[in-house]
């Protein structure tokens, strides 16, 4: 008999939606991307990849795993962009309710729309903070306001946004930019105290959109919309460390991982970058699961083993 399929093949008992403290939405959505087409498969990349990751994190000395990721169905709404936003919006605002650490893996950018309302509702003065090489302010882009230009257009209205990494933009956006709250590339590069500032502009509950364009493409070059001059890893993760030691970070999503053939790095890459960002998020916490390392290993060679398929229950 199948196994209903985890994370990371984490044991069953761990990948519970009662009694998981983190929930993961995949999204494979890619229908405004104009230029590098792939992105709906990002999520079934970022998952295999996740396979084949030690779930041990030696900077954290922690296994977030522990406190439970539940693997959400995944949200397949794609008859229009619009829809695809009310949707993500739905079954966001329904993990935060049952209080879930709700996160989001993407698909474009234009998922965060509906996950970035659903946490403007949930939670009281919240910043949004947008780590990308791209603006994404556009009102509108190619006859639609869900377009993935248009991504932080509506949290730049009505969120505290702060934008990190930028380095590419249309002349337009700089009428609805605060510019203030960018941290632009070529900026950063020379200004040492950039994560400071940064921090300094946030309020206290934070939601982190993260297009993993943001990187160089030395980095990541798996992603539909490249760009020369990113963030590296290490200083990436110095700031992130930052950001959920000093403000409550309410969720987050990764968006962007467009895979390329058969080159496995970037998808590697965005999946420990994920679970990073969990261990960030829980350091502080001890888990509420303990396994032996035989039972760990066994329940990651079951799940190479075997074919599993996300679980159709209800939330």
């Amino acid at each position: 008999m199948n196994t209903r399929r985890t994370f990371a093949g984490i044991p069953e008992e761990c990948g519970k939606s009662s009694t998981a403290s983190i929930v993961l939405i995949p999204v494979p959505f890619d229908g405004t991307s104009t230029w590098g087409k792939g992105a709906d498969k990002g999520p079934e990349a970022l998952l295999e990849a996740a396979e084949n990751m030690e779930l041990y994190d030696i900077e954290t000395g922690t296994e977030v795993y522990t406190h439970g990721i539940y693997l959400a169905p995944k949200i397949e709404e794609g008859s229009s962009p619009e829809a695809m936003v009310e949707e993500v919006y739905k079954v966001t605002k329904e993990y935060v309710n049952r209080k879930k650490f709700t996160t989001l893996v993407g698909g474009e950018h234009s998922i965060s729309i509906g996950a970035i309302r659903a946490m403007n509702e949930s939670f009281n003065d919240l910043t949004v903070l947008q780590i990308d090489a791209h603006a994404d302010l556009r009102k509108e882009y190619n006859g639609s306001r869900y377009n993935h230009a248009c991504a932080l257009y509506e949290a730049n209205e009505q969120t505290n946004l702060i934008q990190v990494g930028i380095r590419s933009m249309d002349a337009i956006e700089k009428t609805v930019m605060k510019k203030d709250q960018v941290f632009f590339a070529h900026e950063m590069i020379q200004d040492d105290y950039w994560m400071d500032t940064a921090i300094d502009l946030m309020t206290e509950n934070v939601y982190i959109t993260f297009d993993l364009d943001a990187f160089d493409p030395s980095l990541l070059p798996s992603t539909g919309t490249p760009e020369p001059g990113g963030m590296q890893w290490y200083e990436t993760l110095e700031f992130l460390r930052r950001v959920f030691a000093e403000k409550n970070v309410v969720g987050f999503d990764l968006v962007e991982l467009c895979p390329t053939g058969d080159y496995k790095p970037s998808a590697f890459t965005a999946a420990k970058l994920y679970y990073k960002m969990l261990s960030y998020k829980f350091e502080s916490e001890q888990g509420e699961f303990e396994f032996d390392n035989q039972e760990i290993s066994h329940a990651k060679m079951k799940k190479h083993d075997t074919d599993q398929e996300y679980e159709d229950g209800e939330f």
